[in-house]
């Protein structure tokens, strides 16, 4: 694939240059006029400018915001580790906005095959349709994890594509969508025939009240995850007053670093995009293009931390069988002796190979100790509902 008939260089009004010596960007390897080279890249930033699937009043801010997150990053200082991230440029848009969805889903998978995370910036949140379906030639069955202020059920016949693109997830075809997780959706903002959907689905969602009662709790949500979809408008007004759909309430900037610091750390998780950024309702400052770099920023000071776990014959676990004396008999939970992070075992009732097969489901120390008490964790019994 040649990457350059997909993009265009970064802005003309940004300067790398200019920049201190100690800023992050003097790390990146930027298209300023030349594409880089792919090989030996471990993330690579793709700004989008694609708008037309969100409202009329939003389109023209949500076009430039790329622009104006980079500005941001590249002044940030560079954090540890030896950085092989490569900014490819400005996405291109399609001739129409299904064509755009097409060209970025052909982009991501290319990327991926090659061993480079997706990381997109800006552009409408109907835009993980492009990032979703470049999972779909992988033969595996993926985790979604969504964060949004709503859940963006919408009738895709009907309602704008940003109101209605996790309705087209779902229905996706082929169907390849094993998980899906809906983080920090304030329940108010949300009719209860959609909250409704997810539970008949099996698909967990986490209200924005519990999200706040102890952020370290959701740590194997976001370890969980394939790819990860992340509308600003979760974050509160105060932080984030440019989002296209802010509200009062909602995550703090140090909840969302937070959260994305979890994403970098997962070894499975291989896309992210940050979307809704709408550069017009942004404060003169640009409060809200400086939060969205500054989760950026911790996003890759944690995949510069992975562990590497993800073969879990190895002897880098300690296994646990506890018997239940029930159904299910027992459950193997797996201790990372280098992270220390905890997994649970759930069966498939035919496994053999490919889909079929035994899942790894992230999991807490509370939920070894809930099965020594005799009682199966929740996500256990929910992962175990999909298979039967």
């Amino acid at each position: 694939m040649d990457l350059k008939l997909f993009f265009d260089p970064i802005s003309d009004g940004i300067n790398v240059d200019q920049l201190p010596s100690s800023a992050i960007a003097h790390s990146f390897y930027i298209n300023q006029g030349q594409m880089p080279e792919l090989d030996g890249r471990d993330i690579g930033i793709i700004g989008l400018q694609e708008s037309r699937g969100a409202e009329a009043v939003h389109q023209e801010g949500i076009k430039s915001s790329c622009t104006e997150i980079r500005k941001r990053l590249y002044e940030l200082k560079k954090g540890s580790g030896n950085l092989k991230v490569v900014d490819l440029g400005n996405f291109r848009n399609g001739p129409e906005l299904p064509d755009t969805y097409q060209r970025l889903q052909e982009v991501c998978a290319y990327l991926m095959e090659h061993g480079v995370l997706p990381v997109l910036i800006g552009g409408s949140h109907d835009l993980d349709l492009g990032q979703y379906q470049a999972y779909e030639n992988q033969e595996k069955l993926i985790t979604v994890l969504n964060v949004d202020n709503k859940l963006d059920l919408g009738d895709p016949k009907s309602d704008l594509p940003s109101a209605a693109h996790i309705h087209r997830i779902f229905k996706h075809d082929p169907n390849f969508l094993f998980s899906y997780y809906q983080l920090a959706h304030q329940s108010y903002l949300v009719e209860a025939k959609e909250a409704e959907l997810l539970e008949k689905l099996y698909f967990e969602a986490v209200r924005l009240g519990v999200v706040k009662e102890n952020i370290k709790d959701l740590e194997p949500i976001v370890r969980d995850a394939d790819m990860m979809s992340f509308d600003i408008s979760a974050l509160q007004a105060h932080y984030c007053p440019g989002a296209v759909d802010s509200k009062v309430y909602g995550l703090t900037g140090e909840e969302a670093c937070q959260l994305c610091w979890y994403a970098g750390l997962n070894d499975k998780l291989s896309s992210i995009g940050f979307y809704d950024y709408d550069v017009l309702k942004d404060t003169d400052d640009r409060k809200t293009a400086f939060v969205i770099a500054t989760m950026i920023w911790y996003f890759i000071e944690g995949f510069y931390n992975r562990k590497g776990d993800k073969n879990f014959r190895s002897n880098d676990y300690l296994i646990y069988e506890v018997s239940l004396g029930g159904e299910p008999s027992s459950i193997k939970f797996y201790k990372s002796k280098i992270s220390e992070k905890w997994w649970m075992e759930v069966p498939h009732p035919e496994a053999t190979s490919g889909f079929l097969r035994s899942r790894m489901v992230p999991c807490n120390y509370s939920d070894y100790e809930m099965a020594l008490e005799g009682e199966v964790p929740n996500r256990w019994i929910t992962t175990y509902s999909k298979f039967v």
